[in-house]
């Protein structure tokens, strides 16, 4: 599955004053997370499965990203490729980024190694704790950044999903140019290797 965003040749979007609208998306099943500048929250399809379960999602998403001029989107994580769900999952992904595309919305594709540098400064922050607890102690730290230092209020069931949207968020409005926080350049460095859209928005500084 490739990650490469079909940028090249949309046109550029008008100008949106100095508050350009992004959007992060940590899409699941179960759990999307889904974020904006100072907003996150968890998109959960409780007892829908199979096609009513993506049709759902991608409305709810669609209502939400639809005056985007920026929609900074998880990568497909490819360690999962052998979990139960995964070839649904990939289905969710591309039907959201169709849409995208179809919409003319630039989006970019964030590996989820990229988001905890943003938030933490380490792609593997929790590596000193016992090897069964490091995911959950990752997933505190990026939620403790976006609380703490976004101020971006996160709490309840679906926390660390909407909490890794508000990353995915803040990492699009500082590339382009409006950034939540002034960040040291050991997080800063995560900017560098996102895929980016081929055509910068003009909503850009």
């Amino acid at each position: 599955m490739t990650t490469a965003t079909p940028a090249a040749g949309m046109p550029t979007l008008p100008a949106a004053g100095t508050n350009p609208l992004v959007i992060g998306l940590d899409t699941s099943l179960t759990s999307t997370g889904i974020a904006g500048r100072d907003w996150a929250e968890a998109l959960r399809p409780t007892k829908l499965t199979g096609h009513a379960r993506l049709a759902w999602i991608l409305d709810e998403v669609t209502d939400r990203v639809k005056l985007a001029d920026l929609v900074v989107i998880e990568g497909p994580a490819y360690g999962q490729q052998l979990q139960p769900g995964h070839h649904e999952r990939a289905g969710l992904w591309w039907h959201i980024t169709q849409m995208l595309y179809r919409r003319n919305i630039p989006y970019a594709v964030c590996n989820p190694h990229l988001r905890t540098i943003y938030a933490t400064g380490h792609a593997f922050p929790a590596q000193g704790h016992p090897r069964q607890q490091r995911a959950r102690i990752a997933k505190g730290m990026v939620h403790t950044f976006v609380v703490e230092q976004l101020g971006v209020f996160c709490e309840g069931v679906g926390k660390y999903d909407a909490a890794d949207a508000a990353v995915l968020a803040a990492m699009g409005l500082d590339w382009l140019g409006y950034p939540l926080l002034d960040l040291p350049d050991e997080q800063r460095r995560a900017l560098a290797t996102v895929h980016w859209p081929e055509q910068t928005p003009a909503v850009a500084q």
